[in-house]
């Protein structure tokens, strides 16, 4: 009889069909190390873009006329995501809770939504915030939950 991991003798050898559960653990973690720093940064930088609007800072690009309302009414809109965002971030890096990490999952694909109203301010800035998003997004929801469910998970208990 075959072994649960493939080796017709039962012994798995490296490279075939065993597997390591530390380096994907590792690595999840990493990744949603890399997310909720992601967070925190981006809710720096989206709070930097929310004070500037609001102060109509001259930084942004003259006679940009916005889809909704004003460069105010948008710095107030990325100030609160910018809060929203720190929250989700302090709860991924500290808690690392599934709630957490799908609240900053919420968070991040409402900030691209939002980001596209943006580019026409302020285009190579917000594009880029839009990919840090999916990054951000990506390393979330990759992380598959705590280490003990993944390590059942994947010794088939």
């Amino acid at each position: 009889m075959a072994s649960a991991a493939g080796h017709p003798t039962g012994t798995p050898h490296p490279g075939y069909g065993g597997r390591t559960t530390a380096p994907q653990t590792a690595e999840r973690h990493g990744l949603v190390m890399f997310a909720g720093v992601m967070l925190g940064l981006l809710a720096l930088f989206n709070g930097l873009d929310g004070i500037a609007a609001i102060v109509n800072s001259h930084i942004f690009l003259g006679n940009v006329s916005l889809i909704l309302g004003d460069m105010q009414a948008f710095g107030w809109l990325m100030l609160a995501l910018a809060i929203l965002q720190a929250a989700a971030a302090v709860g991924v890096l500290t808690k690392r809770s599934e709630a957490a990490r799908w609240f900053g999952v919420a968070v991040l694909g409402l900030n691209a939504f939002a980001q596209m109203f943006f580019i026409p301010a302020y285009p190579v800035w917000s594009v880029m915030i839009i990919a840090l998003d999916v990054l951000a997004i990506y390393g979330l929801c990759v992380y598959g939950g705590s280490a003990s469910a993944t390590a059942e998970q994947e010794q088939g208990g």
